[in-house]
């Protein structure tokens, strides 16, 4: 190690490793500062396949994530990892993203340890704090944590002063989603033609496991017979939870009298998810991930959950609220897939998240409070 500051930056899932990237590596290209990337490995083979297409290496890989690991083990597992890890490294600053448990791990353990905490993907609220489970505790209880707010929207800031914190720890950034999503689409293979108009879901949140997934399974089995030119296809959480309930209603002749019409696939790279959402006619999605990127894409997005901490989509008129009762995934499904007035007037809304450049407002705000030019006037690059 040397002498320059270190920034650790923490990620443990493949959402955190997807909007941190571009962050790593606008801090990678800073000689005066080292970046330590740290992997929990929440899910180990999701969170290589982001990295591999960014051309980033894990500097430590805790591999924390076996089969059915409860909150309880997968929390302790990983604090105490960050904790020796922190002791060995001592960062001038620690940085994660978003609502995950190894996020709030990670601004506890820097918490323990006195350095500070930075939090991309900072504000975000929905009114319960166990709705969405357990990611709204994550969020609040990190943020009682942090010393930087990256906020990526007016709104998540509005909702960080409203708590009390100080306006010169909050810098509003966009989020880094979109940052990602441009690199993505540069690097991206055409797909392959494929005729129809394609209904892309993804669902793999707790709040939905079991009988919520079964009505969301319900639903699209209805709209590919309500709709013959349409084929709907699910890249599938590797949790074996989201799995079985899937593809036990899935599968096979299920969905309709012509099974290639749903396509249950293992979870596509980064570059081919991105190829998959430039493709699709409708996503349908409780990924929050998914719910800022698709708006670039012009694609019209169904929130599959029944309150988002991200609003601001929902507001401009880029994402419908339909949660997962059966009856309103079909009705509002429909209304976009048999009205061309109603589908343009939610695709062609201006993306509220975000305008690719948030990477860079991060970066350079942690260079001038934690690794400033020194009094020679030299700078960092």
């Amino acid at each position: 190690m040397g002498t320059a500051p270190c920034v650790l930056v923490v990620c443990g899932t493949r959402p955190d490793a997807i909007k941190l990237a571009p962050v790593v590596l606008q801090l990678k290209e800073q000689p005066s500062v080292e970046t330590v990337v740290v992997g929990t490995g929440q899910h180990r083979e999701m969170l290589d396949q982001v990295l591999s297409v960014f051309s980033i290496s894990l500097d430590e890989n805790y591999g924390v994530m076996q089969k059915r690991s409860d909150l309880a083990r997968l929390t302790s597992a990983i604090l105490e990892r960050l904790d020796d890890t922190l002791e060995r490294r001592k960062p001038a600053v620690v940085v994660a993203q978003g609502d995950t448990t190894t996020t709030f791990v990670a601004s506890l353990a820097a918490f323990y340890r006195r350095v500070p905490f930075a939090h991309v993907e900072a504000g975000l609220r929905t009114p319960t704090i166990d709705r969405p489970f357990p990611e709204e505790f994550n969020r609040r209880a990190t943020s009682l944590l942090t010393t930087l707010y990256f906020a990526p929207t007016q709104r998540a800031a509005n909702n960080l002063r409203r708590e009390g914190v100080n306006e010169r720890n909050i810098l509003i950034t966009g989020n880094t989603s979109i940052d990602a999503l441009r690199i993505a689409l540069q690097r991206a293979p055409k797909p392959p033609h494929r005729k129809g108009r394609m209904l892309l879901v993804t669902t793999h949140r707790r709040e939905n496991w079991g009988e919520p997934q079964r009505r969301i399974a319900t639903a699209i089995r209805t709209l590919l017979q309500r709709f013959p030119d349409t084929y709907a296809v699910l890249p599938m959480h590797p949790n074996p939870i989201v799995r079985q309930v899937l593809q036990t209603e899935l599968e096979g002749g299920r969905a309709s009298r012509e099974p290639k019409r749903v396509e249950l696939i293992e979870p596509p790279d980064y570059l081919g998810f991105a190829a998959l959402m430039a493709q699709a006619h409708l996503i349908l999605t409780d990924s929050g991930g998914v719910q800022e990127e698709a708006p670039s894409l012009g694609k019209p997005v169904l929130v599959l959950r029944e309150e988002t901490e991200r609003p601001e989509g929902v507001d401009a008129g880029a994402a419908i609220l339909v949660g997962t009762e059966e009856e309103r995934i079909v009705h509002e499904a429909s209304r976009l897939l048999q009205n061309d007035a109603a589908y343009h007037a939610v695709a062609q809304v201006r993306n509220p998240y975000g305008d690719g450049h948030a990477a860079e407002r991060i970066v350079a705000a942690l260079i001038e409070r934690f690794a400033p030019p020194s009094p020679s006037g030299r700078g960092l690059g």
